[in-house]
């Protein structure tokens, strides 16, 4: 039996046995200090958000992303959700180190999931002692595993490709070379969720590399730039399962979408205050209106990630991995 197999199975079993429940929001959250940060030229060929500003030097960008990450960590701190912060190795260099959220994902009640990166100087982000540490707080029984599909050029880029929508049990993807179709539909299959695929182009009508920067899913509302889908079908599939799902729509343009408007992580904080997260850059993105309404809902938190955003192409919900795991006793 191959690698492959031998996961799949160990998916099947445990999928059968617990349905995998999911928890909508969680307070717990997993972040990777950066050591290296930097502009990195290997994901910049699909990433249209990532700008090459020549007018800092590297040990400049180096450490003001360092200085915006531990700002972010202490505001969320501040507003009581748990940070376990992850130092990043000086060596390998992980220019993009800060972005777990594409290589891990964690899920309720007690297993991982790692996947397959585009970039290759991606790869080394992935790290067994990290899982380990975590173990010794959370309870985590099963790992899937699925990078070894890099092999094949079939990419699928943790909740960077997938948004999704866990009381509904709804993954939500846009196409682009780092979400494969096929591997997609093979992981909501193996994870029990209902699929959803779609097209979304930028204003150069070039693919948007992660849906995560297009939309965001809160429990009763979406955040969502339409006019990035041209096909009427898509729309109307997306809109007809929001409305059946409960969750009202606040459509935000191209131009806000740029300024990662759509790049937002709701989270609740220990208290069980519901949080939205957000860059400040796409908080000032946002009309009156718009905040008032998003607030109907959540309350919203926002920090300064321009530099981060600017020559990493992602923002405040690319930088968080949320922990959905049972903690251990102590």
């Amino acid at each position: 039996m191959s690698k492959l197999e031998i996961v799949t199975s160990k998916i099947n079993e445990v999928t059968e046995k617990t349905i995998i429940q999911e928890i909508a929001l969680t307070s717990n959250v997993m972040m990777v200090r950066p050591a290296n940060f930097g502009f990195n030229e290997e994901t910049a060929e699909n990433n249209a958000f990532q700008i090459n500003d020549t007018g800092n030097s590297k040990d400049e960008i180096k450490a003001r992303a360092i200085e915006e990450f531990d700002q972010f960590v202490a505001l969320l701190q501040k507003n009581h959700v748990n940070v376990e912060v992850i130092q990043d190795t000086l060596l390998p260099v992980n220019p993009d180190a800060v972005f777990p959220n594409n290589w891990i994902s964690f899920h309720h009640p007690d297993f991982v999931v790692t996947y397959p990166m585009f970039a290759l100087k991606r790869r080394n982000e992935r790290r067994k002692e990290i899982i380990d540490d975590l173990k010794l707080k959370y309870s985590i029984k099963a790992q899937f595993e699925y990078e070894h599909f890099e092999q094949k050029q079939m990419f699928l880029e943790g909740t960077g490709s997938i948004v999704f929508d866990r009381k509904s049990k709804i993954a939500y993807a846009c196409k682009s070379i780092r979400t494969h179709q096929e591997l997609f539909r093979r992981f909501c299959d193996d994870l029990k969720f209902k699929p959803l695929l779609f097209d979304a182009v930028d204003k150069n009508g070039q693919p948007i590399y992660h849906t995560n920067v297009m939309m965001t899913i809160g429990v009763d509302f979406v955040i969502i730039c339409m006019d990035s889908i041209a096909n009427n079908e898509d729309k109307i599939k997306l809109i007809t399962l929001f409305n059946e799902t409960g969750k009202k729509i606040i459509p935000i343009s191209m131009e806000q979408m740029e300024d990662f408007a759509g790049n937002m992580l709701q989270l609740k904080n220990k208290n069980g205050q519901r949080l939205l997260i957000m860059s400040t850059r796409a908080h000032k993105a946002l009309s009156i209106d718009q905040k008032n309404e998003i607030e109907q809902y959540t309350k919203i938190v926002h920090a300064d990630l321009d530099i981060i955003e600017t020559y990493g192409g992602g923002g405040a919900r690319c930088m968080i991995a949320e922990i959905f795991l049972n903690p251990l006793s102590n």
